[in-house]
């Protein structure tokens, strides 16, 4: 189905505020606990497996999604070919790349690291998107973003304590989802599909990317506990899946600048959980960091009296494209999540 594009969203009526602000507040908790349930889903399973499981059950729910609004798959090999490459850069590559991070570092500072996504979505802009050229503020939020980011690594102490590996497998995958949010922008753009049809193809997409990798490298567990099957299905169903059909209803009703502050509440998110749940040890760098690293995110988000057009398709469902009339935050706002 390629229905025509809804009208631009009015302004909900006051009886609704309190629904769009819970299913925002459940938006933020489910991005932000994505990193507990990492965390937790690797002390049972080898980082591939958590990633391939969080796609498989992401993929459920955007399939009964797609059904049940009986929605059609996109056309054309050519737009199939981008969807594969935006699954990996988007899904597989970072999904695992947090995974694998998460062996070795708190989900308190893949959360962090999580947050500097759009400092890294600016600096490709530079390269990548002539339309999207830096203001002065937006060029000093990023200075004073990787200012926040050497604060929470501790820089000062010439990185002590400090696991390097595992640390730059995170920001590896926060630069992964920039560079995939650009390719998106310049190559999904009126592809007649709906939004729905396009997150559900490029997560499936994943999925299967992962599901020939993952027996390459990994071997059937002996023994499954429950706590981190639990935890990867709940990363799938709920992170991957449901928050992406969550997100759009927000959009929706209150439109993508409100929405898109969700962004700044999944680091606080990530770390309130690792601390109180998994007993991480918080120095006070790490908090401190966290807000410059927030603030130098939202200056980059900022935007002259011209705004670009960002990728454009009809229907509803897709984070990072957005409708004819309902522009989505990843079209000119880049929303990391875990």
């Amino acid at each position: 189905m390629s229905p025509a594009a809804p009208p631009s969203p009015s302004p909900a009526p006051s009886s609704r505020l309190l629904d769009w602000r819970v299913r925002f507040g459940a938006l933020a908790l489910i991005w932000g606990f994505s990193f507990l349930f990492i965390k937790v889903g690797t002390d049972g399973f080898a980082p591939l497996q958590v990633s391939f499981g969080r796609l498989l059950f992401g993929t459920a729910v955007l399939a009964v999604a797609i059904v049940v609004k009986r929605d059609r798959l996109p056309r054309g090999a050519r737009v199939w070919g981008h969807l594969a490459v935006a699954a990996f850069l988007l899904n597989a590559l970072p999904f695992s790349l947090f995974a694998y991070a998460e062996l070795t570092i708190p989900s308190t500072l893949a959360g962090i690291c999580n947050a500097t996504t759009p400092l890294w979505g600016m600096v490709l802009s530079l390269v990548a998107l002539s339309e999207d050229r830096p203001t002065r503020v937006r060029a000093a939020g990023l200075g004073i973003g990787f200012i926040g980011v050497l604060t929470v690594l501790g820089a000062w102490q010439g990185f002590s304590g400090l696991d390097v590996t595992g640390t730059a497998l995170a920001l590896l995958a926060s630069f992964s989802y920039a560079v995939g949010w650009i390719y998106v922008r310049r190559t999904l753009s009126g592809t007649g599909a709906s939004n729905l049809s396009l997150a559900g193809s490029q997560v499936g997409l994943a999925t299967l990317q992962l599901a020939v990798v993952t027996p390459l490298f990994t071997s059937v567990p002996e023994s499954v506990e429950l706590m981190p099957l639990l935890a990867v299905i709940a990363l799938g169903a709920l992170g991957t899946g449901y928050a992406m059909l969550l997100q759009y209803g927000v959009v929706a009703e209150v439109g993508p600048t409100t929405a898109a502050m969700v962004t700044y509440f999944i680091p606080v998110i990530a770390t309130a959980a690792g601390v109180a749940l998994l007993d991480e040890r918080l120095t006070w760098n790490t908090p401190v960091g966290a807000l410059v690293v927030l603030a130098g995110a939202a200056l980059t988000q900022t935007r002259g009296s011209t705004r670009t057009a960002g990728v454009r398709a009809s229907g509803g469902g897709r984070l990072s494209l957005s409708r004819v009339t309902l522009r989505d935050p990843r079209a000119d706002k880049i929303v990391p999540r875990a």
